[in-house]
């Protein structure tokens, strides 16, 4: 059986008003520096949050949560801050931000393997059932 090792993850929030402080969950981010790991999946309900706010104008954000997962993926493609190191990555990933794009706080826990947290974090703080 593998080592547990620590990782940290955040939740990747739409914030459609910041000054209301109200958001909806739509992805996640997962870093483990043991593992070499750092992954984010988004998962956005097109039309809840188009309930949420009609406004909004979803193709641009979806286009912009689309940046979080190249930027984790790394490489030529994902513009200069995927060419960071990958905890460079993570921290410029989640650092507080007044955006209509934010995550939460990151948090930390242990763990054998990382990718199956990304997994349980979509399911249980981002799909509405």
């Amino acid at each position: 059986m593998p080592a547990r090792v620590s990782f940290e993850y955040a939740i990747v929030r739409v914030v459609p008003r910041v000054e209301r402080e109200e958001f909806m969950n739509v992805g996640a981010i997962v870093h483990c520096d043991d593992r070499d790991y750092l992954e984010a999946r988004i998962e956005l309900d097109r039309p809840r949050l188009s309930a949420f706010a009609p406004t909004l104008d979803i193709d641009f954000v979806a286009e912009h949560l689309q940046s979080i997962v190249d930027i984790c993926r790394g490489g030529e493609g994902s513009g200069p801050i995927g060419r960071l190191p990958r905890r460079e990555r993570w921290h410029w990933l989640t650092a507080p931000r007044s955006t209509v794009i934010q995550t939460s706080q990151p948090h930390a826990g242990l763990c054998e393997d990382p990718a199956p947290w990304l997994e349980h974090l979509l399911e249980t703080m981002v799909r509405i059932r």
